[in-house]
């Protein structure tokens, strides 16, 4: 695409839309929550305004800063934000643009080509949910400044200085009146975003700098191989099929295609697709076009080289899916995502644009390096004939009839209820757990599903070893949705499917076992936010008549400080507790803690379950020790 010219971006690009009071009163509209995943939110939208001035050609680098005073300084080299008069608000397009909901740059044709964040609403928004915001802007020969408090200017813009060259720097000190629960960033999750962003744009180096510890910390991203770096990174714990990643791009007049791939040992599909460096986790029109050509193009090869006979049937697409790693990156000037949430890419004409453009390039490959071609089909070829078999082993899960569904493999009590919204299903670990939990139950709304010790490990398996497993197939039968590509999310039985394991390490290890199931294979669920974790306590302490249910030691250790002398009792596991204090401490909606599994970055969940779950000994055990403290930031 045509960079636009750096002359006309200025207060007239700016466009106003309306204001800003809805933010303060319902931030979870625009954020998402109000909780961690919310507050880490307001330095996407930062940051993404900086890789907008670089995917515009106009800024090669962004500095974040984690300060130690709690704020979040975000520093780029690009044109800088307009500061000049604005003809429609009569006051200064940096002020427009910090205080006027939808108010940017990203609205006007000369401004952007393309652009990602929240379509102008993005900075407003961190402007109007923090405390403090501070602006200072280099351009036109000067260092310009204006501050804010509680989303309002303290004063007009300043000219403070000369100053050469040019950029933005946004620092923000978010409201705890909006975030009650935290005003505290995760470094690690500033540092898989930051990550990803850098790949997505290759030669962009983003750095990042903490300065809350005794010791500040540092990371410095920057990819010159941008999308095969990317796979490299996923791959880093998997067996490579071919020792060559397969890269194509190519550009068009309204458009841009990247793409990277490449097959491994794995049993598990890796397919991440981005529009606008937006991750569009329910895939899109850019993804469908990848699908069907890449099928076309590995069948195309298997018959020419007589791998695939005249009587065979053609590989399916997740055939030749197995075991593949890949990262579509697409950038287009009038993007259309379904839903507010900007998760699905709608444009039609960029299906036709990826599938064109793959159906010459991929062939090309193949060609050009037959030896690696033929392993990948190889594998393919294997993954059908298992897929045959899985196909058998999963006619034994299909949902049977209401009526039936007393004898449902896996011991499944179910509940009265038919309404998926109002149903829950406990998968619960052991026969002994599930006797309190049946009997303290609510049996209009709660479904009890025992499970006997560690399911199988489906991240080394394939589906049809899987599928062998007893308690993989009442999972997957209980959940109604069946799995992989029939796998249909409305469906689902229940709205809530709850993990609910013992408090110790094999608890752990079982819910992880779970969750790597239903991310590889019934991904859906989570996607939409019906699995849980349930949290039972560790321990029971009484003082006087009043007893007091502890979650884990650091709940212990400070109940201790207020009650130096009690003596806790530990839980060995759930089935110690009787059903009244499984009920009222786990399972009762009016006490109980539910924490909802979310997907927030599909490619640090696909590192987090291959290193975890893979066969990388030491990788896990580094992985481990480095979050065994702090693992609710996990993006799973």
């Amino acid at each position: 695409m045509t960079a636009p010219n750096p002359s006309s971006y200025d207060a007239g690009d700016i466009t106003v839309l309306e204001g800003l009071e809805a933010v303060r009163r319902r931030p979870g509209m625009y954020i998402g929550s109000t909780g961690p995943r919310g507050l880490h939110h307001l330095v996407w939208e930062v940051v993404d305004n900086a890789v907008d001035e670089a995917m515009a050609g106009f800024c090669t680098r962004i500095d974040v800063t984690l300060l130690a005073d709690g704020g979040v300084r975000v520093r780029d080299n690009g044109r800088g934000i307009p500061v000049d008069h604005h003809k429609k608000t009569k006051t200064s397009a940096l002020t427009t643009v910090l205080t006027t909901l939808h108010a940017g740059g990203k609205f006007e044709q000369g401004a952007y080509t393309v652009s990602g964040g929240l379509h102008g609403v993005g900075v407003s928004v961190v402007n109007a949910l923090s405390a403090r915001l501070e602006a200072e802007i280099v351009r036109d020969g000067f260092l310009w400044g204006q501050s804010f408090v509680d989303g309002r200017p303290t004063g007009k813009v300043a000219k403070i200085r000369p100053a050469r060259r040019t950029g933005t720097t946004i620092s923000f000190w978010p409201s705890p009146k909006t975030f009650t629960e935290t005003t505290e960033f995760h470094f690690d999750t500033i540092v898989s975003r930051l990550r990803e962003m850098a790949f997505l744009n290759k030669g962009l180096e983003i750095r990042l700098t903490d300065e809350r510890g005794e010791e500040p910390q540092e990371k410095s991203f920057m990819y010159k191989g941008g999308l095969i770096d990317f796979v490299k990174h996923l791959n880093a714990t998997r067996e490579p099929l071919h020792a060559h990643i397969i890269y194509f791009d190519h550009e068009s007049d309204d458009s841009e295609l990247e793409i990277a791939m490449q097959w491994t040992g794995s049993y598990n599909e890796t397919v991440l697709s981005f529009a606008n460096n937006i991750n569009t986790h329910e895939g899109g029109t850019h993804e469908e076009g990848f699908r069907k050509s890449l099928t076309k193009a590995i069948n195309d090869f298997a018959r020419s080289k007589n791998l695939l006979k005249d009587k065979d049937e053609n590989l399916s697409g997740e055939d030749i899916r197995e075991g593949l790693t890949s990262v579509i990156s697409v950038k287009v000037r009038q993007p259309q995502f379904e839903g507010q949430t900007k998760t699905k890419l709608g444009n039609t004409e960029i299906r036709s644009y990826v599938e064109k453009t793959l159906n010459q390039m991929l062939p090309e490959w193949l060609e050009r390096n037959a030896g690696e071609a033929r392993r990948i089909v190889d594998k393919c070829i294997t993954a059908s004939k298992a897929r045959e078999a899985a196909r058998k082993a999963r006619e034994l899960t299909r949902r049977k009839s209401l009526l039936e569904s007393t004898s449902l493999p896996g011991k499944l009590v179910d509940c009265s209820s038919r309404d998926p919204s109002l149903s829950e299903l406990f998968i619960v670990e052991g026969d002994s757990a599930a006797g309190p939990a049946k009997e303290g139950r609510d049996s209009v709304t709660q479904a009890i599903l025992p499970i006997r010790g560690k399911i199988l490990n489906v991240e080394k398996a394939r589906l049809a070893k899987a599928l062998q497993n007893n308690e993989v197939q009442a999972i997957i039968t209980a959940a109604g949705t069946s799995i992989g590509e029939e796998f249909d999310v409305t469906k689902a039985r229940y709205h809530k499917i709850v993990m609910l394991t013992d408090a110790d390490v094999d608890g752990a290890h079982i819910r992880t076992l779970l969750l790597t199931l239903l991310f590889r294979h019934m991904r859906g669920l989570i996607e939409a936010g019906y699995v849980y974790v349930a949290q039972p306590p560790l321990y029971r302490v009484k003082v006087g008549s009043s007893v007091h249910y502890l979650k884990d030691e650091t709940a212990l250790a400070e109940f201790h400080r207020d009650h130096p002398k009690v003596n806790p009792t530990r839980f060995k596991g759930l089935g110690e507790m009787n059903a009244n204090e499984l009920w009222d401490t786990t399972m009762n909606p009016a006490t109980r803690t539910l924490i909802r599994v979310e997907l927030e970055d599909a490619a640090r969940a696909e590192e987090i379950f291959s290193i975890l779950m893979g066969d990388d000994v030491a990788e896990r055990k580094a992985f481990i020790q480095q979050n065994a403290k702090d693992v609710r930031f996990l993006d799973i």
